[in-house]
């Protein structure tokens, strides 16, 4: 009952979204409560919703204090430069764009962690699509791309997590699927190039000097200079807690902003100013992140998701058993948009795994199978995770448009991953 319940009220979801008859945030909220209620769950709903908002809130205060920083940097200029210098390059080329966020991707997200990536690297090239005319679409699809193939380094989350629910290194779990890896960075830059290609054709090449230059800013051009190399020296500083994580994100990220609003917008009227600009932003992006707090917390702690787990591994037949690896990555990018990384991770790999160790196959084979989709490239794509949410809401693209855009290529990921595990010997 509880498994039935769960899949259907993320098949529900999942229409309800791709089909635009209810908003995310509605069918976010009222499915899981109406599933709740249904399942005779009704008189918990306050300890459910509570617990499930307790485990996004620091996730909110992160993102509303980052969506300031970022937009005040934005309007202070701190990427105007890069902007020009990037536009230089591509010489208004939509194609050198669009493989040029890809490329700037795979570094940023470097660091495995999918919230820091898209607040940096949509910052940084939002003003570029938008002088460009491109569409924000390909800039969301793009970095998606990008993270989802570099969210597999062992520092990441969801490697971290297999390694820790089989007991393995990362000699036994990332070293094998380095050429799978390697392929799947390819992939992205192979896909990159191919819609971008599709934005040349429909704008096609622009000349730099019809392009509006970068807008004057209203300060003196002494004050001006000191203020952008304070931002510039602040912003690295910020990324350098960020990747050493010296303290925790909503904490840097507070800090970050009072001192960069005090440096940039000294008076009241100034900062008042600033919250009714891009006030509306982090509204959007937070009640997104609340509303998927409700979600996660109703289908976990009613116990829909291990259910699902318990069901998921249950329908296999004993004759596939050898083919588990390969049904495991192929599935495990669309199941981002069922599971959890931590109800996946802890609840449906290790039984999985025990399933294929039963018939002689191994644990390991079946992690390296797990991170080839499950929570890397499918995390940018999922309502489940908080980042998704993030890189939709500061590119201003629409979850379903987003989903039915991008799944096809990052699923392509996957694929063409598993195919080199499976000629390397990893799966």
């Amino acid at each position: 009952m509880l498994a039935v319940s769960g899949f259907l009220t993320i098949a529900l979801f999942l229409a309800a979204v791709l089909s635009r008859r209810v908003s995310v945030l509605v069918a976010l909220t009222v499915l899981p409560v109406l599933a709740a209620l249904l399942t005779g769950f009704g008189g918990q709903l306050d300890t459910l919703i509570g617990k499930g908002l307790t485990t996004v809130t620091p996730v909110a205060i992160m993102i509303t204090f980052a969506v300031l920083y970022f937009s005040l940097m934005v309007d202070a200029g701190l990427f105007d430069p890069a902007v020009s210098r990037i536009l230089r390059w591509a010489k208004g080329d939509p194609l050198k764009i669009t493989v040029g966020t890809a490329v700037l991707t795979l570094l940023v997200a470097l660091d495995g962690d999918g919230a820091s990536t898209f607040l940096i690297t949509v910052s940084a090239l939002l003003p570029i699509y938008r002088r460009l005319g491109m569409r924000r679409i390909v800039l969301a699809g793009v970095v998606c791309l990008g993270a989802g193939v570099m969210n597999l380094v062992p520092w990441g989350g969801p490697t971290a997590r297999a390694m820790a629910a089989l007991h393995l290194d990362s000699s036994a779990l990332f070293t094998p699927v380095l050429p799978a890896f390697a392929a799947g960075v390819v992939w992205v830059l192979v896909a990159a190039f191919l819609i971008g290609r599709g934005e040349r054709r429909r704008l096609g090449v622009i000349e730099v000097d019809d392009i509006a230059a970068p807008p004057e800013r209203d300060q003196p051009a002494r004050l001006q200079r000191v203020r952008f190399w304070f931002n510039v020296l602040l912003t690295l500083a910020l990324v350098a807690a960020l990747l050493t994580q010296v303290a925790k994100l909503e904490v840097v990220f507070v800090l970050a902003f009072v001192v960069a609003v005090l440096a940039n917008r000294p008076s009241w009227a100034a900062q008042q100013k600033l919250l009714e600009k891009h006030g509306h932003n982090v509204v959007l992006v937070t009640t997104m992140i609340f509303a998927a707090g409700v979600f996660t917390g109703i289908l976990n702690g009613t116990g829909m998701i291990e259910a699902m787990a318990r069901a998921l591994v249950g329908i296999i037949p004993d004759g596939l058993a050898g083919a588990l690896p390969v049904i495991v990555a192929i599935t495990a990018m669309p199941l981002s948009l069922v599971f959890t990384p931590d109800a996946y991770y802890f609840g449906v790999l290790p039984v999985l795994a025990e399933t294929a160790a039963a018939f002689g196959g191994s644990a390991a084979e079946i992690g390296r199978a797990a991170i080839l989709g499950q929570m890397t490239t499918g995390f940018p794509l999922s309502p489940l995770t908080a980042s998704t949410f993030i890189l939709i809401g500061m590119s201003g693209v629409d979850l379903g448009e987003h989903q039915r855009f991008i799944f096809k290529w990052a699923f392509g990921t996957s694929v063409v991953m598993t195919i080199a595990a499976l000629a390397t010997g990893a799966i």
